[in-house]
């Protein structure tokens, strides 16, 4: 048996995947008005993010990876397309398709634009930023579809594996026109190299977002995402991006120190109580301690 196939021509490369999930470099430069300045949204190590508007008046997101930070043997980053291409769920960004381009060496991944933005910009909310401030309802509202888009993860179904998001984050996070949240990223790792994804790996843990036993085990699990999303959870019932200081006020069922401040206290006293229970379960330091995201969605259409 021969090596594995490196990368191909663009066109060689899509063939094994659906017709309606490709897109041309035509397409992708002319709907990022060919990767303007003016329609970058963010620039990281291994990517660049572009706002873009397809032909048929479609807004999108177009993310920019270098082939260098992909996968390089062909089956493996194919194996990883057709798992996002699987992926249909009403909390997650829809991935719409991708272009490789052996020219630019580069691959392009089209997303579903999503209106309000990342959860993040909605922490630390100080000042003039004041509209940014989400009621309590909305958060509810928000924890809640972050726990069902997760929960959808790890489910195997007929037509998905279950699957590992590995970097569950407020930055991962997209809310819609109505604050509806999308889990974006999904399946992203499958596509990576794996230096590439150890430097995430760096972000997450200075973030605390990385599960404690990682540094033990040195590999994803389903109880890696919980304890993540636990720590969305704080962050959003506290209003912070970083939490580890109000600690102490989450054991002893402080709310009025817990709680955003900027709620003023127009939040369920009783909910609040429940949603911070659930949060430092599914940030137990023991794993097993942690519950099944399908137990933890089943609790929040219990309690709210």
């Amino acid at each position: 048996m021969g090596p594995p196939r490196r990368w191909r021509s663009g066109v060689g490369f899509s063939e094994e995947v659906s017709q309606s999930f490709r897109f041309n470099l035509e397409e992708v430069e002319s709907a990022t008005q060919y990767f303007s300045e003016v329609n970058l949204l963010g620039r990281r190590n291994f990517y660049a993010t572009y706002k873009g508007m397809l032909r048929d008046q479609t807004a999108v997101v177009v993310k920019s990876i270098s082939k260098t930070s992909c996968r390089t043997e062909e089956a493996e980053f194919l194996k990883g397309l057709k798992l996002l291409a699987m992926l249909h769920h009403e909390n997650l960004v829809r991935l719409r398709g991708f272009c490789c381009s052996t020219g630019r060496g580069e691959c392009f991944l089209v997303y579903n634009f999503v209106t309000n933005g990342k959860l993040s910009q909605y922490l630390d909310v100080k000042g003039d930023d004041k509209g940014r401030i989400l009621d309590w309802p909305t958060r509810v509202s928000i924890i809640k579809g972050i726990a069902k888009g997760i929960e959808y993860l790890h489910s195997s179904r007929a037509n998905k594996p279950s699957l590992v998001h590995q970097n569950i984050s407020a930055d991962r996070i997209l809310l819609d026109d109505r604050f509806n949240p999308l889990i974006t990223g999904s399946g992203l790792h499958n596509l990576l190299a794996d230096d590439v994804i150890f430097s995430t790996l760096k972000a997450s843990a200075a973030m605390g977002y990385l599960a404690p036993e990682y540094t033990t085990i040195g590999r994803f699990t389903e109880k890696s995402d919980i304890y993540a999303f636990g720590v969305v959870l704080f962050q959003i019932l506290t209003g912070k991006k970083t939490i580890a200081q109000l600690q102490t006020a989450a054991e002893a069922g402080d709310l009025d120190k817990l709680i955003d401040e900027n709620l003023q206290g127009n939040f369920s006293r009783t909910e609040a109580a429940k949603l911070t229970d659930i949060a430092m379960i599914c940030t137990s330091e023991a794993p097993n301690e942690r519950p099944a995201m399908q137990l933890v969605v089943q609790e929040l259409e219990r309690i709210c």
